[in-house]
């Protein structure tokens, strides 16, 4: 399933007029969820297609034109109890407040944000409208398991000229989810494509940064490899980032590595986390510049790191036809150990002793 179209039918709305922001919730057509179920094809995907358009919003717009807009990603994950909880969300409503002003819109509140994130996932489960936690999920270490994507992003008043925006509107939206990357494919390739440059939006999860990765992600899916990796603008020689998730070398001394942050890369929530609970365990984190000749000469393992890759191991890395296998291929320790916490902490099979989990 991955990625789904099929949102659910509560929604969260908010828009900046006069100085201030004005909220509401809106509910688009729906039945039951097993009503839905049921219904053939066709008329399931009509319904579902019609929870994706709103009339009453500016088609001609700053977003729409130039891509100025942002966004954020955060997940609602099933409960060994039986419950729902949002990971880490007050992480995510500070880096949308930022995000909104680097692109020098009005900062969207962070009370708000977590409000809203939190009430278009209970108000959805209360329609009945989200994943029941199966135990079969333990035993591929949650990478089969289903979770609510929550999505907030900014969608811009109308316009044409190249200008800023002053009275945007932000949306909060739930669909479901599951595992991002395809099972048995973990293989990356560097780009010559630039994600990012210095003085630019690298840093702020901005709509149009995912331009380049989606092209460059697709050219490495056609050449056979799970992901893509960017390098730096200015040598072409130091790792950034992945198609939409950070990146973490293990060397052969120990030492785990993930570039440091600028201008140029997302502050990744799941990095943030992974680089805490990789300190716990006693590991040598550092936070600095990492060639590709460094990764391929002295990594022993890879993996990257985000809302929706979670942490997924990378087998090999390729860089102008030199290959890189780690740990022979299959997953390395480490690896496997902060993937398997992560998810614990996520899903509630390990005790929150973080406070990261937010229930619903």
């Amino acid at each position: 399933m991955a990625f789904s179209l099929n949102s659910y039918p509560i929604v969260y709305r908010a828009h900046f007029s006069d100085s201030a922001w004005t909220e509401s919730w809106i509910e688009k057509p729906h039945r039951t969820p097993a009503e839905e179920a049921a219904m053939n094809d066709a008329d399931r995907e009509k319904l579902s297609a019609s929870r994706n358009f709103y009339d009453d919003l500016p088609l001609v717009n700053y977003t729409t034109q130039y891509g100025l807009g942002c966004f954020e990603g955060l997940k609602a994950l099933p409960q060994k109890d039986g419950g729902l909880a949002i990971f880490r969300p007050d992480r995510n409503a500070a880096r949308f407040n930022k995000s909104m002003k680097g692109l020098l819109m009005p900062g969207f509140p962070e009370d708000s944000f977590l409000k809203a994130a939190i009430g278009a996932v209970r108000k959805n489960a209360d329609l009945g409208f989200r994943p029941a936690y199966k135990s079969e999920w333990e035993k591929d270490s949650f990478a089969s398991a289903d979770s609510v994507y929550i999505r907030p992003f900014s969608y811009s008043e109308g316009g044409i000229g190249v200008a800023p925006s002053k009275n945007p509107w932000v949306m909060v939206i739930c669909t479901p989810v599951s595992a991002y990357f395809s099972a048995g494919r973990s293989k990356a390739t560097t780009t010559d494509r630039i994600r990012a440059t210095p003085r630019g939006t690298g840093w702020i999860k901005a709509s149009s940064n995912y331009v380049i990765s989606t092209l460059a992600k697709h050219e490495a899916n056609d050449e056979g490899y799970m992901e893509c990796v960017f390098l730096d603008a200015k040598e072409g020689k130091y790792l950034e980032e992945g198609s939409s998730c950070n990146i973490f070398v293990r060397l052969k001394s120990g030492e785990l590595v993930t570039p440091e942050l600028g201008d140029t890369i997302l502050p990744g929530i799941t990095r943030l986390s992974v680089i805490e609970l990789a300190k716990d365990r006693g590991v040598k984190v550092s936070e600095r510049k990492i060639s590709i000749d460094e990764a391929l000469d002295q990594g022993a393992e890879c993996f990257v790191t985000g809302t929706a890759a979670g942490v997924t191991p990378i087998e090999s890395l390729t860089h102008k036809g030199k290959t890189a296998v780690f740990n022979g291929g299959k997953v390395g320790d480490l690896s496997a150990e902060l993937r398997d916490a992560l998810k614990g902490i996520q899903y509630g099979t390990l005790p929150d002793t973080k406070g990261w989990m937010v229930k619903v």
